[in-house]
C-alpha cells in the first residue's frame, strides 16, 4: 500500500492528525507515518483508528517505565541490541507482509532485564514504524502485515524465570490489542525440546487468536521455506538475501538518524496544559 494516498486519504489523514494533536488523552505530536500504519491497520476506517490509537496510547502512557525516557545510545539499550536480534528484513512478500526476525543472540540468562529489554524492543519497533516498509517503483509502501520468525535456540526456563508477570501482561496486551500492524503468522525455529513448558508460562496472556497464528518448526529450518522464500531470507537461516548482522547494522543506522524522535516526549509523553 502506497504511503501516500489520494486527496482524500491525506485529507482523513489530516483530520486524525488535528483530532489527535489536540486531544488532551494524547501527546502534543504523531508521526505522520505511524498514523498512517494505523488507518491502514484498521482498514482506513476513521473511527476503528481513533479507537486503536486510543487503546495503544492508553498503554503506553499507563506504563512509562517501559515506553518512555528511552535513548538508543544508552546502556541499557546497548546492553539489550547486544544479546538480541530484532531485524526487519528487506523487502515484502507477494503478500506484501514484513518478515522480522527476533532472536537472543547470548544463552545466558543472567544477562537478560526484562524492563530494559522490553523498553528497548518497543524503541525499536517505534523506529521502524516511522518509517516505509519498501520502495516499489520509486514509491514509499506500507506493507499489509508482519510476519515473525522467532528463533528460541537460546532461549531457556531460565530467562521465563526472570520475567516481570507485570511487564509480561502489559507487553502481551500492546501487541494483541493496540498494535498499528497486523501480525499475520508467527514462525517458531530451533523450538528446544522444553518449548511446551515455555508456551504453558505464557499461555494465560495470550489470545487463542494468536495462538492460531503461530507455526512450530521442530524438524528443521526446511519447513520455513513453505511459507518464506529462501531468496528472502537471510543466511543464518538458509536463505540468500545476504547477513543477518548486515540487515542489523543497517536498521541500526536508521534508529540512531531517528534517535532525536525516540526520544522527544511531544510523541510520547502527555505534556499538554
Amino acid at each position: 500500500m502506497e504511503l501516500l494516498g489520494d486527496k482524500e486519504q491525506e485529507a482523513i489523514l489530516d483530520s486524525l492528525q488535528e483530532w489527535f494533536e489536540d486531544n488532551p488523552k494524547f501527546p502534543n505530536k504523531i508521526d505522520r507515518v505511524l498514523l498512517t500504519r494505523f488507518f491502514f491497520c484498521m482498514h482506513k476506517d476513521e473511527e476503528k483508528t481513533k479507537k486503536l490509537l486510543e487503546t495503544n496510547y492508553t498503554i503506553r502512557l499507563a506504563n512509562p517505565y517501559i515506553f518512555t525516557k528511552r535513548d538508543p545510545t544508552d546502556q541499557d539499550s546497548k546492553n539489550t541490541i547486544a544479546i538480541a536480534d530484532i531485524v526487519p528484513l528487506p523487502g515484502l512478500t507477494k503478500e506484501n507482509y514484513r518478515i522480522v526476525v527476533h532472536r537472543l543472540t547470548n544463552p545466558d540468562a543472567n544477562l537478560m532485564h526484562h524492563a530494559e529489554d522490553t523498553k528497548t524492543y518497543i524503541m525499536l519497533n517505534d523506529c521502524r514504524f516511522s518509517l516505509p516498509d519498501a520502495i516499489v517503483d520509486g514509491a514509499p509502501v506500507l506493507s499489509a502485515g508482519d510476519v515473525h520468525i522467532s528463533d528460541m535456540s537460546c532461549h531457556s526456563m531460565a530467562h521465563m524465570r526472570r520475567m516481570s508477570l507485570r511487564i509480561l501482561r502489559t507487553m502481551l496486551k500492546f501487541v494483541q490489542e493496540a498494535y498499528p500492524v497486523r501480525i499475520k503468522a508467527i514462525h517458531m525455529v530451533n523450538c528446544p525440546s522444553y518449548m511446551n513448558n515455555m508456551l504453558a508460562f505464557v499461555r494465560p496472556f495470550v489470545s487463542k487468536k494468536v495462538f492460531e497464528l503461530m507455526h512450530f518448526h521442530t524438524s528443521g529450518i526446511e519447513s520455513l521455506y513453505e511459507f518464506i522464500p529462501q531468496d528472502m531470507l537471510p543466511e543464518e537461516y538458509g536463505g540468500t538475501a545476504g547477513k543477518l548482522a548486515d540487515f542489523k547494522a543497517q536498521f541500526l543506522e536508521k534508529v540512531m538518524e531517528k534517535r532525536d524522535y525516540l526520544m522527544d516526549p511531544q510523541y510520547w509523553e502527555l505534556e499538554k496544559a
